[in-house]
C-alpha cells in the first residue's frame, strides 16, 4: 500500500498519529512525518488513520505485487 498526503491540506491534527504512529508521527507541532510505503500487516491501522482525517488529507493506493513475487 502506497500513502500520500496532501500536505497542504493537512491541518496537524495527528489523528493518524494516534491511530498508527508506526506509519505516522509530527516532528514538531506541524511537520507531518510519514512512511509512502507500508506493508499488508499495517493496511487496517492506515484505513483507520486515513478515514480519521477531519480534512482527508490522506490518500492511498494499493500496490500490486506481481505474481513472480508473492
Amino acid at each position: 500500500m502506497r500513502i500520500n498526503v496532501d500536505l497542504n491540506r493537512c491541518q496537524a491534527y495527528a489523528q493518524c498519529a494516534f491511530l498508527a504512529p508506526d506509519v505516522f508521527r509530527l516532528h514538531g507541532e506541524e511537520a507531518l512525518l510519514y512512511q509512502p510505503d507500508v506493508d499488508e500487516a499495517r493496511r487496517d491501522d492506515v484505513l483507520r488513520a486515513a478515514a480519521a482525517c477531519p480534512v482527508q488529507a490522506i490518500l492511498l493506493d494499493r500496490v500490486e505485487v506481481p505474481r513472480g513475487e508473492r
